[in-house]
């Protein structure tokens, strides 16, 4: 078991790298390099939330690793991690905007993917959890965030 500094460390350096994270997604050019970043700083995050954190650090965590992962048009583990934060949702029934992200990434993935009806069904999901978030401020975010989900591209 951690000692409670090192439960502290271990909660800093999952914000710092969450939000870090964060930055990193909103820049509109990034380089290789900040692109590397990007994702090993989410995945560290997540490791770090998984020594101090609960059910909905994790969900979160698996949300943020599919997003970035979604911006860099990488579909499988995009997939992957949104459907790991749907299973940490329902696993420790997380509802609220936990779950309505979970979907959001689960249709950002499926679209990167191609997978029309997949995304189109993932996104009806979300808004049905998203009109359940209890927080105003929090379900007018989600339904911006939501608008960004892309549209399936044509091959």
């Amino acid at each position: 078991m951690a000692s409670q500094s090192e439960r502290q460390w271990h909660r800093r350096m999952a914000v710092q790298l969450f939000n870090s994270t964060w930055d990193l997604m909103a820049k509109k050019r990034r380089t290789k390099d900040e692109d590397d970043r990007m994702i090993h700083m989410a995945h560290a995050s997540r490791y770090h939330w998984s020594v101090v954190g609960g059910p909905k650090e994790a969900a979160i965590g698996e949300w943020q690793i599919s997003h970035v992962y979604a911006l860099l048009r990488r579909p499988e583990p995009a997939l992957y991690h949104a459907q790991r934060s749907l299973e940490v949702c329902e696993d420790g029934g997380i509802g609220d905007f936990p779950l309505a992200y979970a979907y959001e990434a689960l249709a950002r993935a499926f679209a990167i993917a191609g997978k029309t009806r997949l995304r189109n069904a993932c996104l009806k999901l979300a808004k049905g959890a998203g009109s359940k978030i209890a927080d105003k401020e929090e379900r007018f975010q989600f339904i911006r965030d939501l608008r960004t989900v892309p549209r399936v591209r044509r091959r």
